[in-house]
């Protein structure tokens, strides 16, 4: 059995969102992290790192925007990713680029092979990152791309609902 891992990103996942939809219908845990409007790029991967630790199997990630960040943080600190049997990168930020100063932390995104099978999967129209960008994380980080088109920034404001196209992608990573 393999548990999934929800990773939120920046001010975290409200009830309309995908991620927040598969927590309540699929059972799957959601990380929490501390604090999620001023976060701190140590404090995400040190969560995730324990959260990870704390499954007694393997484990999938469905990341979003911030999160698909931390999880290239953390891998690139040099993680135990043993347990990791895959993950779903959605939305990926371009924090390099975004005027946030919250975000400011996690810069520069980690261009880093990821050692796990991954998707990417972006719009084509994100307004936090330009499909080039998208596609330049994907190579990096050694990820299939899935391109939405129109999909936005692949979040509540997107209406995926349920989103059963994003749930047939993670059981695409499934061992």
């Amino acid at each position: 059995m393999t548990n999934v891992l929800i990773l939120p990103g920046f001010e975290n996942s409200g009830p309309a969102h995908w991620q927040s939809r598969w927590e309540s219908e699929h059972g799957f845990v959601r990380v929490e992290q501390d604090d999620w409007f001023a976060p701190r790029v140590d404090d995400w991967v040190r969560t995730l790192d324990a959260a990870i630790a704390a499954e007694s199997g393997p484990v999938l990630l469905a990341a979003h925007s911030l999160g698909c960040v931390t999880v290239a943080h953390w891998v690139a600190g040099g993680a135990d990713t043993a347990k990791v049997a895959g993950a779903l990168l959605v939305a990926p930020a371009d924090i390099d680029t975004a005027d946030v100063p919250p975000l400011y932390d996690f810069r520069p995104v980690p261009l880093v092979a990821l050692p796990f099978p991954t998707i990417v999967v972006a719009g084509d129209d994100d307004p936090w990152a330009a499909l080039p960008r998208s596609e330049q994380f994907a190579a990096a980080w050694g990820s299939r791309l899935v391109v939405v088109p129109g999909g936005g920034h692949l979040n509540a404001d997107s209406a995926l609902a349920s989103w059963p196209e994003g749930l047939a992608l993670l059981d695409d990573l499934r061992p």
